[in-house]
């Protein structure tokens, strides 16, 4: 059983894949086995629908399939964000026909949502390889000014194109390449989460996402030129990146600090020379700062913690409370998110010492695999640069001052346990961001 076949076994939503060169001749025939007899409705953007959507359509009805006419977002500002669910639920409830997604994170996020909420399934036809959220349970959109997760199955069926997907546009494949980087800092979170007792480790999800990342990951420049090949191992770690978030029904295996930085800067509406900053440039520069973070873990003696001075100056939760406020600064919306993030993952003094105290008892063999599981930062950062991906903060429109001022609020966004945690109980904040923004620091501020 290859890899593909083994996530396939474990997956609660995708039940069909076909991935490869000349791939999407097959989208009809699966279309046909997996929704018989039902009409589809191509859905797409006016670059998707050209690179792949007409194509798609051409060959359903070759094959005998009804369609409806397609439905084509035409705004070029287009992204996940609720008022574009509006207008395809709109033309979706007006039908019985099965969605089919051709193109990339938006409109597989906005189809994904939309067929679960008018109660049916759908398929997608990848255009990029650029995103692990083709195959990941859940959908990410704006929805009142924050990027919110919603639950909803992932596609039934999944074609991509490895011809197509290398022929995207560069950033595109950056994009995914950064997000498929993000999973090597991800994984030692999870490794920290598991060994402090707040969120068990799955083997099989945690290797699904682990096991040949690095080969996919192994040829930046050859992904940058659209290698074929190449961009085929790219897709398909992201693609199993989403198998194991349905797994586990958590994105969890392929998410950690990093991605608590992209959502922040979503919540912000990070804008860098007019344009909004694409999620895995967001996650890229979120993976190196995780990872520097990592770094500064392993060079402190964890096991010499003053576990009792920690227990001490651990606030009660009504005055992490107003900490919250205070540092949103009367921002009402991160002000509630932050309360309620924060909240589920808030122990008291005694549980903060359980945490603790196994942290210590198990520091040196977590130590270890720490270490072995993470890249050293400057390898990350040199090979972002060769992907074509932003390796810099001030790249995506963020100051160095404002990169510091995002880890500070970062405990606080999520309730997914991370290293950023580790240091925010331990007392290591402070010190940290001093050695990483400060004189001779990774990102001195001057």
């Amino acid at each position: 059983m290859n890899k593909i076949e083994s996530a396939l076994s474990r997956t609660t939503d995708t039940k069909a894949l076909v991935i490869g060169e000349n791939a999407i001749p097959q989208a009809a025939q699966m279309f046909k086995n997996l929704f018989p007899g039902h009409r589809a409705l191509v859905v797409a953007d006016t670059n998707t629908f050209r690179v792949a959507g007409r194509q798609t359509e051409e060959l359903f009805a070759e094959t005998g399939i009804q369609q409806e006419t397609p439905f084509v977002f035409s705004d070029p500002d287009l992204y996940a964000e609720w008022k574009y669910v509006e207008q395809l639920q709109e033309r979706l409830s007006r039908t019985d026909a099965i969605p089919v997604a051709v193109g990339s994170g938006v409109i597989n996020d906005l189809t994904k949502l939309v067929a679960s909420r008018c109660d049916r399934r759908y398929m997608c036809v990848g255009t990029a390889a650029s995103m692990d959220g083709y195959t990941a349970y859940g959908a990410s959109i704006t929805y009142e000014g924050n990027k919110q997760a919603f639950d909803c199955p992932a596609p039934y069926g999944m074609v991509l194109d490895h011809g197509i997907s290398a022929a995207a546009p560069e950033e595109m494949s950056a994009s995914g390449y950064a997000d498929l980087i993000a999973k090597i800092p991800a994984g030692a979170d999870w490794m920290i989460a598991d060994a402090v007792g707040v969120e068990k480790l799955d083997d099989f999800a945690f290797h699904e996402v682990q096991d040949g990342l690095r080969e996919a990951l192994c040829d930046p420049e050859g992904i940058r030129r659209g290698d074929v090949r190449k961009v085929g191992q790219l897709a398909e770690g992201l693609l199993l990146s989403g198998f194991a978030m349905q797994a586990t029904q958590s994105s969890r295996p392929a998410s950690g600090a990093e991605h608590q930085f992209s959502h922040y800067w979503d919540m912000e509406h990070l804008v860098h020379n007019g344009k909004s900053v694409s999620h895995g440039f967001k996650v890229g520069i979120g993976t190196l700062a995780s990872t520097a973070f990592l770094e500064l873990l392993l060079a402190t003696p964890v096991e010499q913690l003053d576990i009792d001075a920690c227990v001490a100056a651990w606030k009660p939760w009504d005055e992490v409370e107003r900490e919250i406020t205070r540092v949103f600064d009367g921002r009402t919306d991160f002000i509630a998110r932050g309360i309620k993030e924060t909240r589920n993952k808030y122990v008291d003094k005694e549980g903060l010492r359980r945490q603790l105290t196994l942290l210590c008892r198990k520091w040196p063999e977590l130590r270890e695999r720490i270490r072995t599981q993470i890249l050293p930062f400057t390898e990350i950062r040199e090979r972002l640069r060769l992907v074509g991906a932003p390796y810099e903060p001030e790249q995506i429109g963020v100051s160095r001052t404002k990169l510091r001022d995002t880890f500070a609020k970062i405990p606080y966004m999520r309730s997914r346990f991370t290293n950023i945690d580790i240091a925010f109980r331990c007392g290591y904040m402070e010190q940290w961001l001093d050695q990483l923004f400060g004189r001779g620091g990774i990102w001195e501020i001057k």
